[in-house]
């Protein structure tokens, strides 16, 4: 019988077979794409993600971060990382790098979509297979979150984000994070000739429409566009639980709220993590309280910013507060990394 089997082969599903794998279980992926899977991510990793990645093995090659800088017309605020930097890195390098650690480990990837789940005293059965335990990584819209029943209530707040990359040389260490009454801009370094610029709003608009919005920032990205518009949204989901009987759901599909502070990779690593570590330690209903634990600090604070960035009113004082206390930028920055 398969030890851990894995809804979804996107980073936290083969984070999470990397870990199984290295702690001596049996694990297999069941992904219906191709490899590399590229869509709509801001691409920055943050310190801490970079450390979660080192752990596993894992170390794409990218472009080192230096910190945040938040900007909206000709203020701007900027926070170092304390100690190691974070890295911008291509979605489809990420993925390569992760899945060929998985590989080297042994771990097999099947094709196929995990849509139905059912579970016995000891087992868990999707797609033909058996396993032990059932980790469902399987992304924002989970088919089997849905299909347990553990969908939490739908948020009035519908965020959407698009990414396009631009072949021009980053001008910044930074992560560059544009404001405007209606959105930001994230614009992240990803080599020395291409940055990644995701957009997010509540607006459903074209991606032009959006950076239109931010007339400094498009102007230098103007004819330098390469490749298509990823998008995803929306953004936030919850979960009533992170945990029934032998499945337990790890990455975006625990819940989700917003792209807004970067730490998608970061905590998709973490949470596939402590899931696995909870399964092989025999104890899962440890499992949402290390969720909690590790998802705590992303929750509380992003909601502030969303809070924020939600009216134009208060959208349009982020910067101009951070660059009249920097050192409360700073703290705040930090405790992201």
């Amino acid at each position: 019988m398969i030890d851990v089997l894995v809804a979804g082969g996107g980073p936290a599903g083969l984070a999470a077979a990397v870990r199984a794998a290295g702690l001596g279980l049996e694990a297999v992926v069941v992904e219906p794409r191709p490899v590399p899977v590229d869509k709509a991510c801001g691409e920055g990793i943050m310190p801490s993600g970079v450390a979660a990645l080192r752990a596993l093995g894992v170390e794409p090659a990218g472009h080192p971060l230096r910190g945040i800088r938040y900007v909206r017309g000709t203020r701007s605020a900027e926070a170092d990382f304390t100690g190691p930097a974070g890295l911008g890195v291509r979605r489809t390098v990420l993925h390569t790098a992760l899945y060929e650690r998985a590989m080297g480990l042994g771990v097999r990837v099947v094709p196929g979509k995990v849509t139905g789940v059912h579970q016995g005293p000891d087992r868990v059965t999707a797609c033909g297979l058996t396993a032990r335990w059932l980790i469902a990584a399987d992304g924002l819209h989970s088919p089997v979150r849905r299909g347990l029943g553990l969908d939490g209530p739908v948020s009035p707040v519908r965020r959407y984000g698009q990414r396009r990359h631009f072949r021009v040389a980053p001008w910044t260490p930074f992560v560059e994070v544009h404001w405007s009454a209606r959105g930001e801009a994230y614009v992240t370094p990803l080599g020395g000739d291409l940055v990644g610029v995701a957009v997010l709003s509540q607006e459903r608009r074209a991606y032009a429409d959006q950076l239109a919005d931010f007339p400094g920032l498009a102007a230098v990205l103007a004819g330098r566009e390469d490749g298509p518009v990823r998008g995803a949204g929306p953004l936030r989901r919850r979960a009533r639980t992170p945990w029934a009987d032998r499945v337990l759901l790890a990455g975006d599909a625990a819940g989700y709220v917003d792209a807004l502070t970067g730490e998608g990779v970061a905590l998709a690593v973490a949470t596939a993590r402590a899931a696995v570590d909870a399964v092989a330690a025999g104890r899962p209903q440890d499992y949402p309280a290390a969720w909690a634990r590790l998802t705590r600090r992303h929750r509380v604070l992003t909601a502030v910013l969303l809070a924020l960035a939600r009216r134009p009113g208060t959208a349009r004082l982020v910067v101009p507060a951070a660059h009249r206390a920097p050192a409360l930028f700073r703290t705040a920055v930090r405790a992201l990394q």
